[in-house]
């Protein structure tokens, strides 16, 4: 991974929002606190995810947070973001590469099995993610992961991520586990007071 990338605290996700000006105040309200943001809008069409990604870009420049795009290599390209994030139904990761500059950003979603993220590391991803770790609003029926993941991706040498169902409360244990990152959308953008909920997340690893 290049050295400008933050290598651990919250990796902040998205909420589905079809109203530009409403994400951007969301998001510039707790971006501070995010080592990186990952667009993701499942619901939006072609036009208004462009439309959002290029703003969220300029958002990211400003606070000098990466951003990664979910899914959508040909976006990541047109847009000049810092990252994009492959699902097991998106990009061989090799394929992406060759889309994208050499200091891209390319993570991959590994759910619950080590041997996918061995395959993923092999073909040239920057981190690993493994997930849901706890029941999650956004994936109620996700595959499980457990700790013992993050632990054995260890020998892998890649920064490990952990998503699905993360509080403050439970990240300390998925990051004494070996999480550099963890990945939160509704544990943040759910919450009452997002900005206090973004700095408690960040503050597991400052602990």
């Amino acid at each position: 991974m290049n050295a400008r990338w933050p290598r651990r605290g919250l990796y902040l996700l998205t909420p589905d929002l079809a109203d530009t000006g409403q994400l951007l105040a969301r998001v510039d309200e707790v971006l501070g606190d995010a080592a990186l943001l990952q667009y993701r809008n499942k619901a939006a069409d072609a036009a208004l995810r462009r439309e959002q990604a290029g703003a969220l870009l300029a958002l990211c420049r400003r606070h000098g947070v990466p951003l990664v795009i979910n899914d959508d290599v040909a976006l990541a390209a047109a847009i000049g973001a810092d990252g994009v994030h492959l699902g097991e139904d998106d990009d061989d990761p090799s394929a992406a590469r060759a889309w994208l500059r050499n200091d891209v950003l390319i993570g991959a979603s590994c759910y619950d099995s080590i041997e996918r993220a061995q395959r993923a590391v092999e073909a040239g991803v920057d981190y690993v993610a493994f997930g849901a770790y706890f029941p999650s609003p956004t994936k109620p029926h996700a595959r499980r992961a457990t700790p013992g993941l993050l632990r054995a991706a260890a020998s892998l040498r890649v920064p490990r991520v952990a998503i699905g169902g993360i509080t403050p409360d439970n990240a300390p244990s998925l990051i004494a586990a070996g999480a550099d990152l963890v990945a939160v959308i509704s544990g943040v953008f759910d919450a009452a007071d997002p900005a206090a909920a973004a700095r408690a997340y960040r503050d597991c690893f400052e602990a």
